[in-house]
């Protein structure tokens, strides 16, 4: 397929001032390789670069930089992980220590490698004496120096890739029970595999090139440390034409590594259609690390019998400070504004944050000291945190692998939640095939699927749309009933937190305001931002003798009026607001003037939200019948009230 050629914006023209410039900078780096195919003697290119000391050249240079690769690779990529992940004093003085022989004189390098490990250096004489190593003027002197100079290239290729890398993958998989090294085995390597290759292919390139530190530490002795570099440093003096030819070999080797790179090292992780665990040479699931052992709180999907009970205690402190006891089988909605602590609560349940630290027993057992994967807690993230390199089916079977499920059972076990949820056709799909809500109940049917004793969910149906959010939402109720553990939901949906959930938990601030069953929630919610999520006026104030004096001005009356001089809510219904375009006249004891603002349609009615200088906003809910009758349009002049038995005032 072509792509379609760049069309130049009308009147966009580079400015000559940078045009000229970059010009005569391109012509900078394209005349030292034009003069190299200048002057190459073509008809004697082959003689050239098939002479005994050539090959012999070649063959030491291939061994030397594969040598130089795999060190690389053995120590590199530990030390990337650990400056892309690990904070630690120092860092800084470590990362210029990975960036100094990138722009240290080759030459200078070979001095200090003398200076460490020659035969009068720091470690030579010991390695001599202990281990009957001899490092300069010998081969494995040549690899030192190699690795030296080329191993930077490899970790900060990898570090950036591991730094576009969001943890969130890492921290799922953990929490699905895999171990560090299986998360970093076959989550983290095969999503920032581009990075990784790229990498290698720059230190593979540049050991391959490897000139000054070289001959400075390992000498140039033929057959010993005479890399082809070397090898066109003598030609030049004896034969001019054979050291161009050679030099031609070097020149077509390193643009062949980068044009197949074509810029590589610049991605993103999880940015390539190719599957980057075959990239990697890693299968989709990794069965030799060491399993956990698989915890036993929930049946199989099939299985009709209660899970094993495993009641909730925890007591958090830090930015997020509550205590919560839940019996099993209990499912909490926790809800409040953002930044209310909410994901702070499940990241703290997992063991994943330092703003706040919970104390956590699961059943009979304190988990409070164990690493998240093996806590027995799983958590499905806002995103779903599906990974990419796999297929919905390898995502879902993840945990059961992770814990030691044999293959085929996890697979099996793995469909059969993609099929309740709907999703089974997709099996085979990656995540970058399918739609957000698929992937959003890919990533629930992966967490189910696991087992867990603690269920952690944030915002698991928000990518849903109605129909297929309404279908899951009964999936997951029926999940939830055979349960045997605790089930934490953050919502800003209040259909899903009265339909799902036994309790709500509201926060704010990371303080708790109320927990207490739905209905009591709906009836009395004791946070503003609670009651205008389910649909209601909520007017903050102080209490009065008979009733409420809002924060926002004027007065409401109120059947039930608390002890005046407390922080209180006002909770009215939009429902319970009368819109009228006269003064009404007779029961009603809340009574103001005020002006249409703003119509909107929910379902079959009509949203007045109305303003008036006598009271704070206020949203009435109207037919659209009675809105014709009335004549209201936007910037109507109306009457609004609300019988103090309507309004109903809840202390905070």
């Amino acid at each position: 397929m072509r792509r379609p050629a760049l069309r130049r914006t009308p009147g966009a023209r580079a400015p000559l001032l940078l045009t000229v410039p970059a010009l005569l900078a391109v012509a900078f780096l394209m005349l030292p390789l034009v003069g190299i195919l200048a002057r190459t003697s073509w008809g004697e290119l082959g003689d050239h670069l098939t002479a005994d000391a050539t090959t012999e050249a070649l063959r030491l240079s291939l061994l030397v930089s594969l040598w130089a690769l795999g060190l690389s690779l053995l120590l590199g990529v530990p030390l990337a992980w650990l400056l892309a992940r690990v904070p630690f004093p120092g860092k800084a003085f470590v990362r210029s220590l990975v960036l100094l022989p990138m722009v240290l004189p080759p030459t200078v390098g070979g001095v200090a490698l003398l200076l460490a490990f020659g035969r009068r250096g720091l470690l030579g004489p010991w390695l001599e004496d202990t281990f009957g190593i001899t490092l300069p003027f010998h081969t494995s002197g040549a690899v030192v120096a190699a690795t030296f100079v080329a191993m930077p290239f490899l970790v900060i290729s990898l570090e950036g890739a591991l730094g576009g890398l969001r943890p969130r993958y890492e921290e799922t998989a953990a929490s699905l029970g895999a171990s560090p090294v299986r998360v970093f085995l076959t989550v983290t390597l095969p999503m920032v595999a581009p990075g990784l290759i790229a990498g290698a292919a720059l230190t593979w390139a540049r050991a391959l090139g490897e000139f000054g530190a070289t001959i400075t530490f390992a000498g140039n002795l033929p057959g010993t440390t005479q890399t082809l570099p070397l090898q066109v440093y003598l030609l030049l003096q004896d034969s001019p034409e054979a050291a161009t030819s050679v030099s031609l070999l070097l020149l077509a080797i390193a643009m062949i590594v980068l044009i197949a790179l074509r810029g590589r090292w610049t991605g993103t992780p999880g940015d390539h259609r190719a599957p980057a665990s075959r990239a990697a040479g890693l299968p989709e699931e990794l069965a030799g690390t060491a399993p956990e052992p698989l915890p036993e709180p929930s049946a199989a999907p099939s299985d009709p019998r209660p899970s094993e009970p495993w009641p909730l205690h925890a007591d958090v402190t830090g930015f997020t400070c509550l205590a919560l006891d839940a019996g099993p089988g209990t499912t909490i909605a926790v809800v409040g504004p953002n930044g209310a602590g909410k994901t702070t609560l499940l990241r703290a349940l997992l063991g994943l944050t330092p703003r706040a630290h919970a104390v956590l027993r699961l059943g009979d057992h304190d988990v409070t000291a164990l690493p998240p994967h093996r806590r027995g807690v799983a958590w499905v993230p806002q995103d779903g945190a599906l990974f990419p390199h796999l297929s919905a089916l390898a995502n879902t079977a993840y945990g059961l692998r992770a814990h030691g499920v044999p293959r085929a059972e996890a697979r099996r076990e793995a469909q059969d939640w993609l099929d309740r949820l709907g999703v089974g056709h997709l099996a085979h799909r990656r995540p970058d095939r399918l739609s957000g809500g698929q992937a959003q109940r890919v990533a629930l049917a992966r967490a189910l699927a696991a087992r867990p004793r603690l269920l952690l969910l944030d915002e698991p149906l928000a990518a849903l749309d109605q129909t297929t959010r309404a279908r899951v939402r009964h999936t997951l109720r029926g999940h939830l009933a055979r349960f045997g553990g605790v089930c934490l939901i953050v919502t800003h949906d209040p259909v899903e937190a009265v339909s799902l959930a036994d309790r709500v938990l509201v926060l704010e601030d990371g303080r708790v305001l109320q927990d207490e069953p739905p209905a009591e929630v709906t009836r009395h919610p004791r946070s503003p931002w609670v009651a205008r999520m389910l649909g209601r006026n909520a007017w903050p104030g102080t209490t009065t003798a008979d009733g409420l004096a809002p924060t926002g001005g004027g007065r409401l009356v109120a059947a039930e009026p608390l002890p005046a001089g407390a922080p209180a809510l006002a909770v009215i219904g939009p429902e319970a607001v009368s819109v009228h375009r006269e003064r009404p006249t007779g029961s009603p004891r809340n009574v103001w003037p005020g002006t249409v603002r703003e119509i909107t349609a929910v379902g079959s009615r009509l949203r007045l939200l109305i303003t008036s200088a006598e009271a704070p906003d206020l949203v009435a809910e109207i037919t659209p019948e009675s809105a014709a009758e009335l004549g209201l349009t936007d910037g109507s002049a109306v009457w609004t009230s609300v019988k103090a038995t309507e309004a109903t005032v809840v202390p905070l």
